[in-house]
């Protein structure tokens, strides 16, 4: 019989929703029965990808004697980290500060007032490792809470003050944000990254985007050639390796080893999103086509599997199918010689270091084990026709790996990912000089603001309604209000696509959100924005996570978007704020850089003289796109780009300080180039942009 999950939208939580555990999602219905009867809460957190939430599902929560356990000492709830990152922040907090470490599946032992008092992550079901078997804790935490309630509260208070803590960074930090913290945190990325194999550290290795994106943009202050080589040593092993997807493109999440080539098979939305930006960033500041062609073929993965009818964006696809992780992208050499034949399997066999014995459990992860111009020589043909029988091979098996049971993918549409392969189908379209990208983003676009904005208020997650054949229908559901990372990758991807397509809508929507956001998350008495707006549920600390982990921390992501919009409106306000929450952390950019990324990013354009760029014209006219071109032809992550297409209407943006007076020259499309409160004069030939561009 199903239990309450059963009413829920997410993926995850559906999962769960026939399992023996009376689980409740969070909300007030189960504090209240943890209230009333006085039993501590099982808070269980994960999310539908998670290779070891599933087993520890398997193991124990599809159990009857241990779910038997769970029901009579506890109120269980299970909450699905990807809708609700409030409570995962929380209480990853009080796990990491109870054990030194966290991960998912979270489980964390709460009084009913919601307090932590004992966490952890996977327990087994039995005595291993020197962790304790699962209903061993169970028991022993239900004891304690029963018999021994002075300790449990006095370690709760504890816990409290210190998540607060941890919450405030050094707000208040007079120290001066100078470009030596640039060099200092450069300095020790440096001193960590593994330059055999590309990274840091050594495993398992994590792609960390923001951190390679901080390397570009030193390279550019500073002219230095390491910054650079570290980009593209690790970008180019990243591609060669397991962790890409060699047959149908895209990332998984993370290698298991040093050498990129053994992955954990999930494949998010988010790491792909920021992926191609950064490629796409590479591409820009060296040409090299390899940089192009991932970005291609990963939003073609996007585009295939992962984008909804509506225009959403799907959220991320499991690591395991039938059980077994990676089964659906490995091969055996027999199976690759029936697609493709003796001779072309041989040849595709070499390239992608296919053995009789494997490289993962008895298989192949396939992987560019020689380098193409060799093999190609080795083989006797020329660069064109071996690169046309590795196009051939890699199509013929994704036809056939197409017919193989997929993972399953978790099909709800989340703002704040969205915002970010948003951006990137923006930025592609305009750098690549793609129109249909542009097309897709804005179809995204459309669907975010039209279906995921209810009364102005932007919502977190949305899924659409299924039948009872599993059809997906036309409606769908959006629930749960919007965090500050919401907001933020929102403003962001508008800005990307205002860009690349010069749609006043979305320059508007950017703006007016970005002031929302300020009036929602930003904290007067503190002077930071926190994660959860002021309309949001009392929880036990009010969140802020500042770190860029995987994705951006929501407040170096406001801190960035503000300082844009501040550029575009010529409010101070915005900058200011963006400045606070750069202080906030201004020891964090410097002792732990590679969790610091989007923020040392940020600091980058605080230091810098933004160039504002606009250019006057229709935007798909031949001309305005030689101008276009000029802007998007180096990689200046420090400049504002805003386009006014007169052929539009409605697209006058007249209230914008930086579009005002912004007009054609002789009825030809026209750009101009402003720094430092001076102007050039306005151009219409696309060289003399160049230079002014190059100045």
């Amino acid at each position: 019989m199903p239990n309450r999950l059963i009413n829920e939208t997410s993926p995850y939580l559906l999962q769960h929703a026939n399992n023996p555990v009376d689980w409740y999602p969070w909300g007030q219905e189960a504090l209240d029965r943890a209230k009333a009867e006085d039993l501590p809460i099982l808070l269980s957190v994960g999310y539908s990808a998670c290779h070891w939430c599933h087993v520890m599902e398997r193991e124990s929560f599809e159990n009857p004697e241990t779910a038997a356990i769970m029901n009579e000492r506890f109120v269980s709830i299970k909450v699905d980290r990807e809708e609700r990152p409030d409570i995962d922040s929380i209480y990853m907090s009080a796990v990491q500060a109870m054990t030194g470490h966290g991960g998912w599946p979270m489980t964390v032992f709460l009084t009913p007032d919601g307090k932590p008092f004992y966490g952890g992550t996977y327990f087994p079901p039995d005595d291993r490792g020197g962790t304790p078997a699962f209903p061993k804790v169970l028991t022993a935490l239900s004891e304690a809470y029963r018999n021994d309630r002075e300790n449990v509260v006095k370690t709760t208070e504890q816990l409290i003050e210190r998540m607060e803590l941890m919450g405030s960074a050094n707000a208040g930090n007079s120290s001066p944000l100078t470009e030596d913290v640039l060099h200092q945190a450069f300095r020790r990325i440096a001193g960590d990254f593994d330059d055999r194999h590309g990274g840091v550290g050594i495993q398992p290795k994590f792609p960390q985007p923001m951190t390679y994106e901080f390397l570009l943009r030193y390279h550019l202050r500073t002219q230095n050639a390491e910054a650079l080589d570290m980009v593209e040593l690790t970008l180019e092993r990243m591609a060669n390796g397991g962790i890409y997807d060699q047959i149908g493109g895209g990332f998984h999440r993370y290698s298991t080893d040093t050498y990129w080539l053994v992955p954990h098979f999930e494949k998010m939305l988010y790491d792909n999103a920021l992926l191609v930006q950064l490629y796409l960033h590479a591409y820009q500041v060296t040409g090299k086509p390899m940089y192009r062609r991932i970005v291609e073929e990963t939003l073609a993965y996007v585009t295939r599997e992962m984008t909804s009818p509506e225009g959403g964006f799907y959220s991320a696809q499991d690591a395991d199918s039938e059980g077994v992780e990676g089964k659906f992208f490995v091969w055996m050499p027999q199976e690759i010689q029936g697609v493709l034949g003796d001779d072309d399997a041989e040849v595709v066999g070499r390239y992608y270091g296919v053995t009789p014995h494997g490289n993962f459990e008895g298989r192949n992860i396939l992987h560019v084990a020689l380098d193409a111009a060799t093999l190609a020589a080795d083989e006797g043909l020329t660069a064109d026709e071996f690169s046309r029988l590795i196009d051939r091979a890699k199509q013929k098996l994704l036809d056939v790996r197409s017919r193989r049971v997929a993972p399953q993918r978790d099909d709800k549409v989340l703002t704040s990912w969205n915002g970010m392969m948003l951006r990137a189908f923006a930025e592609a379209g305009a750098i690549l000089g793609r129109p249909e990208y542009v097309k897709v983003a804005e179809q995204n676009a459309k669907f975010l603001l039209d279906s995921m904005v209810k009364d102005g208020r932007v919502l977190r997650t949305y899924k659409a309604t299924t039948d009872e054949t599993g059809a997906t229908g036309a409606l769908g559901e959006a629930k749960l209000n919007g965090y500050l990372e919401d907001y933020a990758f929102l403003i962001d991807g508008l800005l990307a696509l205002h860009e690349a397509s010069f749609g006043q809508r979305w320059l508007t929507e950017a703006i007016r959100l970005g002031h929302h956001m300020v009036d929602l998350f930003w904290d007067d008495a503190t002077g930071l924005f926190y994660d959860t707006g002021r309309d949001h549920e009392t929880l036990v600390v009010r969140p802020r996570d500042f770190s860029d982990n995987a994705i951006p921390s929501g407040s170096s992501m406001a801190s960035g978007v503000l300082l844009r919009l501040s550029v575009i409106t010529g409010e101070l306000g915005f900058r200011e704020k963006a400045e606070a929450g750069l202080r906030s952390v201004r020891d964090v950019m410097t002792s732990y850089p590679t969790g610091s990324g989007h923020w040392l990013g940020d600091l980058d354009f605080l230091l810098s003289s933004p160039k504002e760029v606009v250019v006057v014209g229709p935007r798909w006219d031949e001309k305005t796109e030689a101008l276009f071109r000029e802007v998007y032809r180096h990689h200046m992550p420090n400049r504002v780009f805003l386009g006014v297409d007169p052929s539009a209407s409605g697209e006058s943006g007249t209230d914008i300080p930086l579009l005002q007076d912004r007009v054609t020259l002789g009825g030809q499309p026209t750009a101009y180039v402003c720094e430092n409160y001076v102007c050039n004069l306005p151009v219409t030939d696309p060289k003399e942009l160049a230079k002014q561009l190059a100045e």
